[in-house]
C-alpha cells in the first residue's frame, strides 16, 4: 500500500520545473509552482498555495537536482509548506515526453525504464534528459520512496499502423523508429474519459470523439471506445496544425528550397519551423491568440489570417477524424485556447452542421468551466472540458504504488 495519500507531480522541462502536490483521498491540489531558468543566470522559483498565498525564492539553481531540492524546501517550509517531512510524500509521478514504442502505460521506474528513456532521447532531445534528470533528483533526494513515468507518447500506442506509419522506406520506422507517436497524450485520454462520463457512454466501445487540445502547443485525436486510434503530432510536435510558434504540417521541400535561398543550415531552419512560425510567423506580432484577437478586431489583417488560418486547418481535423472513425459523438475542446476562446470554438465548428456540430452562440459564452457548447437536442455533443494532465499523472501513481491496473 502506498504510505501517503500525499503524491508529489513533476514536470521538468529543458531549464524549467513545474510541480504539484496532490491529496489523493480527494484529489485536490494541495499547492503548485514552478522553477524557471535552471541552469541559467537569475534563476528563480515560485510557489503558489489554493487560498492565494504564495512565496518566491530567488536562488541559483544551476541543475535539476539544485530544483528540486528547492521544491522540498518550499514543501516543508513552516510559512507556506503543505508537508512537516517530506517522508509525507507518498510517491512521485513524472512528466515524460517521449517513451517511443517501448511504453504503453505509465510504469513504476526501475533501472531498465530509465534506460529505455535514455534510449529514445534521440526523438525527444530537448525534453526526455530533462525528464529523466528530474526522476534521477528525486531518487537521490528521496531514496525508497517510488518514483513513476508518465508518457506523453502512451495513449497514443493504440493507433494502427495505417495512421502512424510515414511512406517512407520500410526500414527507416525499423532502423530509425521513424513513425507518428502524437504528444499531450494524458491531456487526451483525460478529457475523452470524461467526454464518455459526461454523455452517459462510459465502457461503449461504439462512443467516438474528437478531442481538440488547443493552446501554445495544439494537437487533435480520434478517439473510439476509449482507444486513440489517430492524432495529429507526429514524431515530433511539430507536425499537426499550425501552433502558436510551430509551422505544423507542410511540404518538406520548403525546407531544401528556403535553405538554399537564405543560407541557413538545417538547425537554423528546424529553429525557423519550432520557434518563429505559427501563429507568430503569420501575424508578425504575436503567438498569444489573445493578441491576435485583438489584433483582429483593431483591423489588423495579419492577425486575421492567423487566426483563420488555424480555426479552418482545425475544421478540417474534425472532419477528417470523424471520417477515420465512421462517425463522431462528441467533439471536445481543452487546453488554455479550447478552453478560453469562445471565437476559435465557434469558428472552428462553422460549416459543419451538415455533420451535425454545431454551437449555441449563448451556450460557448463560457470559459474554464465544464460545460456543453451544442445546442439542444444536437446529433452530435459539443463539450468544453477543462483538461488535467497533473490528475492524470497523481491517479496513474497512485494506482501503480497500489499495484492497482489503470
Amino acid at each position: 500500500m502506498i504510505r501517503s495519500m500525499k503524491i508529489l507531480v513533476i514536470n521538468a522541462g529543458s531549464s524549467s520545473l513545474k510541480y504539484q502536490v496532490f491529496n489523493m483521498e480527494d484529489e485536490s491540489v494541495l499547492c503548485k509552482g514552478a522553477c524557471e531558468r535552471i541552469g541559467i543566470a537569475d534563476s528563480f522559483m515560485k510557489h503558489k498555495l489554493p487560498d492565494g498565498r504564495s512565496k518566491e525564492y530567488r536562488e541559483d539553481m544551476h541543475d535539476h537536482g539544485d530544483a528540486i531540492r528547492l521544491v522540498f524546501r518550499a514543501l516543508t517550509d513552516p510559512e507556506v509548506g503543505v508537508v512537516k517531512h517530506m517522508d509525507e510524500i507518498g510517491a512521485v509521478g513524472h512528466r515524460v515526453l517521449h517513451g517511443g514504442e517501448k511504453f504503453t502505460a505509465s510504469t513504476l521506474v526501475d533501472e531498465k525504464v530509465k534506460a529505455a528513456i535514455r534510449e529514445v532521447i534521440p526523438l525527444g532531445p530537448l525534453h526526455n534528459p530533462a525528464n529523466l534528470a528530474g526522476i534521477e533528483a528525486c531518487e537521490e533526494a528521496m531514496p525508497g520512496v517510488p518514483q513513476v513515468a508518465v508518457f506523453d507518447t502512451a495513449f497514443h500506442q493504440t493507433m494502427p499502423p495505417r495512421a502512424f506509419m510515414y511512406a517512407l522506406p520500410y526500414e527507416y520506422y525499423t532502423d530509425h523508429m521513424v513513425r507518428r507517436y502524437g504528444f499531450h497524450g494524458s491531456s487526451h485520454r483525460y478529457v475523452s474519459a470524461e467526454a464518455a462520463r459526461v454523455c452517459g457512454r462510459e465502457g461503449d466501445p461504439e462512443f467516438k470523439v474528437v478531442t481538440c487540445h488547443l493552446g501554445n502547443g495544439s494537437s487533435f485525436a480520434a478517439v473510439k471506445g476509449g482507444k486513440c486510434i489517430d492524432t495529429s503530432m507526429g514524431i515530433t510536435p511539430l507536425e499537426g496544425i499550425p501552433m502558436g510558434t510551430r509551422s505544423g504540417s507542410l511540404d518538406p521541400a520548403i525546407l531544401e528550397y528556403l535553405m538554399g535561398r537564405t543560407g541557413m543550415d538545417i538547425h537554423e531552419m528546424t529553429n525557423v519551423l519550432n520557434k518563429k512560425s505559427g501563429m507568430l510567423g503569420l501575424s508578425g506580432k504575436s503567438s498569444d491568440f489573445r493578441d491576435l484577437e485583438k489584433g483582429q478586431e483593431e483591423g489588423d489583417f495579419r492577425c486575421a489570417l492567423a487566426r483563420e488560418v488555424f480555426v479552418y486547418q482545425g475544421r478540417k481535423l474534425i472532419a477528417s477524424y470523424a471520417a477515420a472513425m465512421g462517425g463522431v459523438d462528441c467533439v471536445v475542446f481543452t487546453a488554455g485556447v479550447g478552453e478560453n476562446d469562445g471565437d476559435v470554438r465557434q469558428r472552428m465548428v462553422e460549416g459543419l452542421d451538415f455533420m451535425g456540430i454545431a454551437i449555441d452562440p449563448q451556450r460557448n459564452n463560457v470559459r474554464s468551466k465544464l460545460a456543453e457548447l451544442s445546442p439542444e437536442g444536437a446529433k452530435v455533443k459539443v463539450w468544453m472540458i477543462p483538461t488535467d494532465e497533473e490528475l492524470v499523472i497523481a491517479r496513474d501513481t497512485e494506482a501503480l504504488v497500489e499495484g492497482k491496473s489503470i
